[in-house]
């Protein structure tokens, strides 16, 4: 009998497939199945070089090491204010990312900020894209907080604090390129990795603890965000901004038989008028938020604004001369935090009968918004997705997703977002990382890093 060569494979003549047909029904069907397996398989194959087979081997090899440094790093407690546990986690990152080559240095914060700063690893060369990848060492996991070290849950999922938020990012990072110096795929590249020491909760004044962020990502074509991922199929071209919102309200103090009357509505009233008055007129609007997260009101009312706590006092007879509100507010673009605001001050002008209103903005994260060449490494990463079995990926959707640091570099550069750890119960206890799918995500963050620099 004849052989067919397709796509590398050996495939029987199709004729003996007919014979087969009038002989044995489900033996025709049986091989059919068999030869559409193969062609796929085989076509799968053929997407990726040698080179890149022998990287995906060496990431498999590199697994065991990899879930020993994320257990390593994941038992140090790294909460922001824990400036000591954050200079740890940095030292260990810092050594594994100096033996692959890289120039690592540590960028100090002065005390006053009361941050840890910052872990910069550098390599440069002339291939390529020049690549800006970003991390943070920090959680939201303070010591005070009960204690969440590493711990399998079972073959396929682990829990820990910062484990997959983002640790278990971080750690994707090193492992891709560990596998790659061991093909020397990371000589004459360009590649800055930036773990910021504060994302969970950025020092002020932000000019200074992300100016040199800033102006680092500025020299390179693209920026790579390993926050958590959104499963094997989704990447974030998008993520919503941050600010903040004061609202203080004044009314007429007086006996609460006065109420509605010559006495007005007090500041309570006011303010519960405001804040469902934004909820009325603005809650419809997609990828916009906003969130009063603190209300105080009373006869006697004092608010600490640096840390956002109050002390009140007040009587059922007695209306309330003073009301406090705190919240923030999310947006997708700077046009659409404009507008917003815009919107919530036309509100808070228009007072109740005795009271007076007056609202503040301060500016938190800045917005990365959807871009076309956003979108064109969304095509990338799906490529390299599909080389490897996986499927193909798409950008998720920016309302899932909070402020993060690549916002600050989004107006620079082209941006992607979700490529770290996936899992679930981010900054909640029992944090969780799905290990049946950490491979995959390192094994595509090293393709496209690969492909994206030669």
């Amino acid at each position: 009998m004849k052989n067919t060569f397709i796509g590398g494979g050996i495939i029987r003549d199709l004729k003996d497939i007919f014979y087969l047909s009038k002989q044995n029904t489900a033996m025709r069907k049986l091989i059919l199945i068999s030869m559409l397996l193969l062609i796929l398989v085989d076509s799968s194959a053929q997407l990726l070089s040698k080179t890149e087979i022998q990287l995906m081997k060496n990431i498999d090899s590199e697994m065991p090491y990899a879930i020993n440094l994320l257990k390593e790093s994941v038992n140090i407690n790294s909460g922001t204010f824990n400036t000591q546990g954050v200079k740890k986690v940095g030292e260990i990152y810092g050594k594994e990312l100096a033996a692959l080559g890289f120039e690592v240095e540590w960028v100090s914060l002065p005390d006053s900020v009361k941050r840890a700063g910052h872990l910069v690893a550098t390599r440069k060369g002339k291939k390529g894209k020049k690549l800006f990848f970003i991390g943070h060492l920090d959680t939201v996991f303070e010591p005070e907080l009960p204690a969440n070290p590493f711990r399998m849950l079972n073959d396929s999922t682990a829990t820990g604090q910062g484990i997959n938020d983002m640790k278990g990012g971080d750690v994707l990072v090193i492992t891709a390129l560990k596998a790659m110096h061991q093909l020397g795929l990371i000589d004459d590249v360009s590649i800055t990795i930036y773990f910021t020491g504060d994302e969970e909760n950025a020092g002020h004044p932000r000019e200074l603890t992300r100016g040199d962020f800033i102006e680092r990502a500025k020299q390179h074509d693209i920026a790579l965000a390993f926050e958590g991922a959104g499963g094997l199929q989704s990447v974030a071209t998008a993520r919503r901004g941050a600010s903040s919102w004061h609202l203080e309200v004044e009314g007429k103090q007086g006996h609460s038989s006065g109420i509605f009357g010559a006495a007005g509505f007090g500041a309570i009233y006011e303010a519960a008028r405001i804040v469902n008055e934004f909820r009325e007129k603005l809650s419809h609007e997609q990828y916009l938020t906003f969130n009063p997260g603190l209300f105080i009101g009373g006869s006697e009312v004092n608010y600490n604004s640096a840390a956002q706590e109050g002390e009140v006092s007040g009587k059922t007879n007695i209306i309330s001369p003073k009301t406090v509100v705190i919240g923030d507010l999310r947006f997708l673009s700077e046009e659409q935090k404009e507008k917003a605001r815009a919107a919530m001050k036309q509100i808070v002008e228009k007072n109740l009968s005795g009271a007076k209103a007056t609202i503040s903005f301060v500016d938190g994260i800045p917005s990365m918004p959807p871009t076309v060449g956003n979108e064109a490494l969304v095509k990338i990463v799906s490529d390299a997705s599909v080389a490897l079995g996986y499927g193909e990926v798409k950008a998720g959707n920016p309302g899932s997703r909070g402020a993060g640091d690549i916002s600050y570099v989004a107006q620079y550069l082209d941006c992607l977002d979700g490529l770290g750890a996936s899992g679930r119960g981010a900054h909640a206890p029992g944090e969780i990382i799905d290990l049946s799918e950490y491979p995959k995500l390192i094994k595509r963050a090293a393709l496209v890093i690969y492909r994206l620099t030669r």
